[in-house]
This record gives C-alpha cells, structure tokens and sequence, in this order.
C-alpha cells in the first residue's frame, strides 16, 4: 500500500497494515507458529536488545498480530496499538502500564459492570485509588481529581444507557491536571467515532464486539502514542495478556467490512429505537440517534451516527414487578439471541441488571441509571422488521 498518499477509513480497512510475503498471499497470511528463528546469534541479540526490529516469540511478535495492530491503528488515527487477549485485558494492561501504587483514577460510574469490578475492587486491592463520578457532568471530574490523578477513564456511549460525555472537555480538565483522557470506543469503533481527534489520549476497544462483528473471537487493543504505548507493550511482553495469531487474523477480516457493517447497524438501530420509542409498553428509548436522548446534540457531534446499540424500559403490567416485566419480554422472542454480548451480526438481547451489571451492587445500579426494567438489545444486520415482530409487547 503506497504510504505517501491519505485514503479513506474504508480502504484503511482493507489496504493498510498488511505485509505480504515471498508467496505473494491477497489475504494476511496466519502466523501459527510460537517462536521464529534467527540467522545467527548476534541476530538473537540485536532483536532482544530492541537494536533490530523483527519477530521473537509470539507472546509479544507476531505479524498476523502486527498487522492488525497496525491496521486498527491507521484506523483509529494512532502512532501505535497494542493488541491483548480480550477488551479487559486490554484495560488492564493500559492502567498496569501507566500506574503505580497511590497513583488514582477518575472513572464513568456509568463503565461496564466488568471494569467496575475491576477498577474497584481488583485493582483497588493493589494500591489504585479510584474515584466514580458521573459520565455527563464535567464538575464531577474536576472535583475528583487529586495530585495523584493519573487517567481518567470513561465509555461514550455507555453501557447499556448509551450516555455520551463531552470528550475535548474531559480531555482539557484532564490535561490541566497532568493526566491522560482514556476512552473506551468499543460502542462506536473508528467507523463512526475518533477519540484522538476529540482530544482523548488513549482508546481501549474489545475486539470482540463490533470489530469482529460476528460473535467469533476474543480479543483486545490500547491504542496511542509511542510514548504512551511503551509502558503498555511492556506490561503485555512480561505478563502475557496477548492476543493469538489466529484471533487477529479473524479481527483483520473484521476490519475490512468494520464501515459497511457499523453504518447498516446503526441505520437498523434508529428504525427500531424511533419504532419502539411509538410503543405504549415501553416507557423510554435510550438511543443516541433520537432527538429525545440527552445527548443528543453532543452525539451527533461527535459521532458519525447513533450506534447499534438500543436500550429501552418496558413498562410492567398489572401485578408485575418491573423484573418479571423485562424478563417476560425477552423470554418472548424467538428470533433474536438473549446472550450479553453485543456487535454480533446477530441481533442479541439481555438485562443488564441480572446479567452485564449483576456483579456491581443495587444501590451502584441505581447511580448508574440501571433499572430492573431495563433491556439492552445490539441490533444486528437482520431486516429490523422482523426484529420488531419478534418483541411481543
């Protein structure tokens, strides 16, 4: 691919990252193999000792991996990527990178149920101090920073809520502050939002979802500047937290269809959020693409489109509790999967407080906006039509 021209995200896509080899492959060869061999010892040493580049142990280089690193990082705007084993892995090695014992972050009470746990209970146990405000309210994130504040750590949009902070202001308190903006873009990918360009830092992405986009493999990336990335690489080369040659190579084929597949999501999801939104048994749409979301002006901004993902609270019937009221529902559908992933071709549909969420308490539920009446469904590439006549109200 000739470097010296700028190309659009859809044919980053499919063009940048990949190297071919001797055989002359279309398609990013797979690497499966753990070590790679050296011509002579003072090879084994150049590449050890950092003084030339290449390949070792798959552990920490691999060019399936490389590749894709590379590939999402053309994507995302970014001077480097580290890929890892999963979407927390990922945000374990940036904060294990980046700090140290005393050191303390501010983070979205709004995070995912997983990172909650993991910001408040594992990583506190280790000398962290974390501190949760809300995502939308930029006094909270300045009242909360200390001299020790180290990252700020936010999701936009969240999870389930779809909430959307304003990144360059966050940014802006976090560099008065000497700190690093890390933003989650799992929910929107490069396809329909850039972090870096909005001011942010760092961008952490599970793979797993959206990139992949058909529920195969496990995977993860923290993605930024060299500097800021050195830390995080070496954490990944010690620790291990690394992804496999065969999961990247199936998150490269991801990537190529990453647009096409982001903009018919999102085309889906506002069909559906605006039809739900007309439902007398629904009692809210959250869904950053309808004028009735919070944020939608700031979203809009930001984003290319709205998502894929659509939250909404059903409204119980008599006698129901606002569980059994939720459950009814989804256990009512037969077309779409109820499973708590989400950035599947297939559509999928879960409740959040039971499941996503179920390990973080009520009363950090009831902060977070997550009601036990909410569902969180990830519209997938299915005609919506039929995804509305499997929601049996």
């Amino acid at each position: 691919m000739t470097t010296n021209k700028t190309y659009h995200p859809e044919t980053l896509g499919l063009r940048a990252g990949t190297e071919t080899t001797e055989f002359g492959e279309n398609s990013e060869a797979l690497f499966l193999n753990s070590s790679f061999k050296f011509k002579n010892s003072a090879q084994a040493a150049a590449r050890f000792g950092g003084t030339e580049p290449g390949n070792i142990y798959s552990r920490f280089t691999n060019p399936t991996v490389t590749m894709f690193q590379n590939k999402l990082a053309a994507l995302e705007g970014a001077e480097q990527c580290v890929a890892t084993s999963s979407g927390m892995s990922a945000i374990l090695a940036c904060v294990m990178g980046l700090c140290s014992t005393g050191d303390h972050v501010v983070a979205s009470r709004s995070v995912f149920g997983t990172s909650v746990q993991l910001f408040g209970n594992i990583l506190k146990r280790w000398g962290l101090e974390v501190t949760f405000v809300s995502l939308t309210n930029p006094s909270e994130w300045q009242a909360a920073i200390t001299p020790k504040t180290k990252l700020f750590f936010v999701e936009t949009p969240s999870n389930p809520l779809t909430e959307v902070c304003d990144i360059q202001v966050l940014a802006d308190i976090a560099h008065q502050a000497n700190a690093y903006l890390v933003v989650d873009n799992c929910f929107c990918t490069p396809a329909i939002q850039k972090p870096l360009d909005l001011g942010a830092d760092i961008i952490i992405h599970s793979a797993t979802k959206y990139i992949d986009g058909q529920g195969r493999c496990l995977g993860g990336a923290v993605l930024g500047s060299k500097i800021l990335m050195e830390p995080v690489y070496g954490f990944l080369r010690t620790a291990g937290v690394t992804m496999s040659a065969f999961n990247a190579w199936v998150f490269l084929k991801g990537l190529e269809t990453l647009h096409i597949r982001m903009e018919a999501h999102a085309r889906k999801a506002l069909d559906l959020a605006t039809w739900l939104e007309a439902q007398p048994q629904v009692a809210r749409v959250y869904y950053p693409g309808l004028t009735s979301h919070p944020q939608h002006a700031l979203a809009m901004k930001q984003q290319l489109s709205g998502g894929g993902i659509v939250s909404f609270e059903v409204q119980p019937k008599s006698g129901q509790t606002k569980q059994e009221a939720a459950w009814a529902l989804i256990d009512s559908t037969e077309l779409i999967s109820i499973t708590a992933n989400l950035g599947d071709a297939k559509s999928t549909i879960t409740h959040p407080a039971t499941t996503t969420h179920s390990r973080i308490t009520a009363e950090a539920r009831l902060q977070a906006g997550i009601s036990d009446n909410l569902v969180r469904i990830a519209v997938g590439l299915e005609h919506v039509d039929d995804l509305k006549a499997d929601l049996r109200f």
